[in-house]
Parts: C-alpha cells; sequence; structure tokens
C-alpha cells in the first residue's frame, strides 16, 4: 500500500503528458518493427549485406523509426518539466503527423491520436517552465545520437548507391559524422538522387542539431555567469545598512520576505540556495555561514543587523561569534534558539539579543487558557528571550 501512495503521489499532469507523447513514440515504431520481424522470420534471420537486412523499410520508414525513438526518450525530460523538451516534441508530433498525412491522405486513428497529444501539450504549457542544464544535456545527447543513428540506417539502406558502397557499420558511422560535421572529405560519394537528397538531410540536420545543442548548452551557462556577475557587483557596492539573514528555512524567508516589503536591502548567507523559495534576485551568498570570511563578503562589518536564524543551535551559536569578531558597533546580532534547553548555552556568546519561538508559543498559549492578558511588553519580553547583553 506504502508503494502505491507513493506512485500516486508523484503522479501528475506532466506525468501523463509524458505517458501519452511516449505512448505515440511506441505506435510509431510498432509497425515497422511489425515489419522487420517477419522480414526475419521470412529469410530465417540470414542476410548476406545490410541492404538486405533493411529491405523492409520503405523510403519514410526511416525518419518515422528515428522519430518514434526521439519521443520515446523526450517523455523522460516531459517528465520533469523541461520547455524545451516540450517544443520539441510538439515538433516532432507536427512532422509526424504531416508524414502521416502525406502516406495515408485521410484522418487515420494514428493522426487524430498525434492531434489529441499536441493540443494537450499546448493546453498544459504552463506545466512546462522548467530550464536546468541536466535537461538540455540530455536534450542534445538524444539529439545527436538519434540523429547518428539516422544517418547510419539511411547510409546502410542506400549502400549501393554511393561510390565506394557502404556496406558495413563503421564506414556508416564514418560518412555519418564527416556528413554532420559539414567537413566533406569526398573519399565517398552519393551518385544517385535519392543518396544525394538523403546525404542534404544529414548535412541540413547535422547544422540545425549541433547549433541548437550548442546553444543551448552554451547560451543558459553564459546568461547565468553574467547574471551572476552583475549581481555580485551590484550587492557589493550596495551592501552597507543592511540586514544580513544567515541561513534557509520557512522563518527565515518570512523575514527577508517582510523586510523587502518594507524596501530594507537584505543579504542572505546559506550553505546553499537549493530548495529555498528566494526569489532569482535575491542577493544570495554561498558558503559556511560561521566562517568570517564568508559574512566579511556579505558586509557584516556594514550591517544593521546580522539574524542567525538557521535550524541549528550550534551553527547559529558559531554565526554569532564570527560575526561579533568583525561586526561594527552599530551592528547588533540576533540569535534564534530552537531548542528551549539551549537558551543558556545561546547566552554565553553574548548576542545582541536572542529570541526562542517555542518559550514564546508555549507562555502565550498557556496564558490565554488561564485567561490572563497578553500585551506588547510581554510579547517583547517572551520574544527577545528577556535579555539584551549590551544593557
Amino acid at each position: 500500500m506504502s508503494i502505491l501512495k507513493k506512485i500516486k503521489a508523484n503522479m501528475s499532469v506532466t506525468f501523463f503528458l509524458a505517458l501519452l507523447v511516449a505512448s505515440n513514440g511506441c505506435f510509431i515504431i510498432y509497425p515497422v518493427l511489425f515489419k522487420a520481424i517477419n522480414s526475419m522470420a521470412g529469410t530465417a534471420g540470414v542476410s548476406n549485406t545490410w541492404q538486405e537486412a533493411l529491405s523492409f523499410l520503405e523510403l519514410l520508414d526511416i525518419p518515422s523509426v528515428i522519430i518514434g525513438l526521439i519521443l520515446i526518450l523526450m517523455s523522460f525530460g516531459l517528465a520533469f518539466r523541461i520547455r524545451l523538451i516540450w517544443f520539441f516534441s510538439i515538433v516532432l508530433l507536427c512532422a509526424i503527423a504531416l508524414i502521416d498525412v502525406i502516406l495515408s491522405k485521410s484522418l487515420s486513428v494514428q493522426l487524430v491520436y498525434y492531434i489529441i497529444t499536441i493540443a494537450a501539450l499546448l493546453l498544459f504549457w504552463r506545466q512546462f517552465g522548467h530550464h536546468s542544464v541536466g535537461g538540455v544535456t540530455f536534450f542534445a545527447i538524444v539529439s545527436i545520437t538519434t540523429l547518428i543513428l539516422y544517418s547510419m540506417l539511411g547510409t546502410l539502406y542506400a549502400g549501393d548507391q554511393y561510390s565506394p558502397p557502404i556496406t558495413d557499420l563503421s564506414t556508416a558511422f564514418y560518412y555519418a559524422i564527416v556528413c554532420m560535421s559539414t567537413v566533406g572529405f569526398g573519399d565517398i560519394v552519393p551518385h544517385t538522387t535519392e543518396a544525394r537528397m538523403f546525404t542534404l538531410t544529414i548535412i541540413t540536420f547535422g547544422i540545425t542539431v549541433f547549433a541548437t545543442s550548442l546553444g543551448s548548452l552554451a547560451g543558459p551557462i553564459i546568461s547565468n555567469n553574467m547574471n551572476r556577475l552583475t549581481k555580485k557587483r551590484i550587492a557589493d557596492m550596495n551592501r552597507a545598512n543592511h540586514y544580513i539573514i544567515v541561513g534557509i528555512n520557512s522563518l527565515a524567508t518570512n523575514v527577508y520576505k517582510s523586510l523587502r516589503e518594507q524596501g530594507n536591502e537584505v543579504t542572505v548567507v546559506c550553505k546553499s540556495k537549493e530548495g529555498s523559495d528566494l526569489p532569482d534576485d535575491a542577493d544570495i551568498i554561498e558558503g559556511d555561514p560561521s566562517s568570517v570570511a564568508t559574512l566579511r563578503l556579505a558586509g557584516a562589518d556594514k550591517a544593521k543587523y546580522v539574524m542567525a536564524l538557521s535550524n541549528s543551535d550550534a551553527e547559529n551559536t558559531f554565526v554569532v561569534l564570527a560575526a561579533k569578531e568583525i561586526a561594527s558597533e552599530k551592528t547588533k546580532v540576533i540569535a534564534l534558539v530552537n531548542e528551549s534547553n539551549n537558551l543558556v548555552k545561546v547566552k554565553r556568546v553574548s548576542p545582541d539579543m536572542i529570541f526562542s519561538l517555542s518559550l514564546l508559543g508555549s507562555e502565550m498559549l498557556v496564558r490565554t487558557l488561564n485567561g490572563e492578558k497578553i500585551d506588547n511588553d510581554f510579547i517583547m519580553e517572551m520574544f527577545l528571550g528577556g535579555i539584551n547583553n549590551h544593557h
């Protein structure tokens, strides 16, 4: 039952769309696979040449099989909501739908299924807003690999239409790479119109795939680096008379949002910003929060407040020690105490302010149950732990 619950919890619209696209790929490959099995059975599985082995294929079977294979592989990327793969899945489905119209010249069941899938992908386009270098790398690998496979199959299919004839996998792979890279050594030449047209498709697809893959990989990396450098320079200039939040959790995020809504400059120091709800333009410094060098980079010597808000009382204690080492006289250091039994230990490092949410919550609940009045003085006293060490 627990396994079923996990599967149900992970199911989403994108999962079903990915399954829908994968099923399209299977439907495209199945007729060709069926013909291949029948061909092998008819020849007892023995073929003297690659051209004989691929004789069951028709002219448009090779691009159809490649599109089907790509759709199956693309479905994995769709499950992770990658926008680039969503776009190319629609392009491929439109291409195979066009091929189906050309071949059947009528409205087939499979064509209707393509149209339904395309409509579903377009309808839920908002689900595919994710972009990652890993996803783009996956797309690039799939594109280049399938293009090589397409080039090799087509070259072996029309092997005797080249001079010299292409009859083995290694030569087909060599010719595919030479055409895709547009090097063109000229040692293998197509001598029929069909072979020449096929070679042109390899060259065209090669230029397109390489350019798209490299652009998709290099573009975000360059853009992210430029944004990071620009943001860092701006942040370095503005880090003065600001607030520093150390740690990422729900409390730190809410404090950040409240301070920003009031127009304050805030710098967040954390080990990693992964999984945080902070906006993309947030001034974040990743590193050891208890390191003097990290806090100096965050401008702790010019800050109004340094707030240690991590979920670890030990880490908050070390942050207080590091902050007080470089902070100016005007900088106030605040420490969060997560476990009430650590309150005395945190007091020993002498932060300017201490607050304990657990103590505040329990005391307010008890007073409410007893019908006692809760005023601002009481809240401030409990919220700050009843101390102000510098006074």
